[in-house]
């Protein structure tokens, strides 16, 4: 997700997402123990994603 596309989000559609990022975090966690990860690097990427939207989001809150 770009920035651009997350500065255009709403409080509630970032909540969502945050939520969805998370399942899916927790997914590839255990997607990794069993040695079944066809792409690791789509672990720090969806943590880079959810910084960014929690970011997004105290700005929001903050404004």
């Amino acid at each position: 997700m770009k920035k651009q596309e997350i500065k255009k989000l709403s409080k509630d559609e970032i909540l969502k997402n945050i939520d969805k990022l998370k399942k899916d975090l927790f997914n590839f966690r255990f997607q990794k123990m069993s040695s079944q990860v066809t792409n690791p690097a789509k672990i720090s990427q969806t943590k880079r994603v959810i910084a960014r939207l929690k970011t997004s989001l105290k700005g929001k809150i903050n404004a």
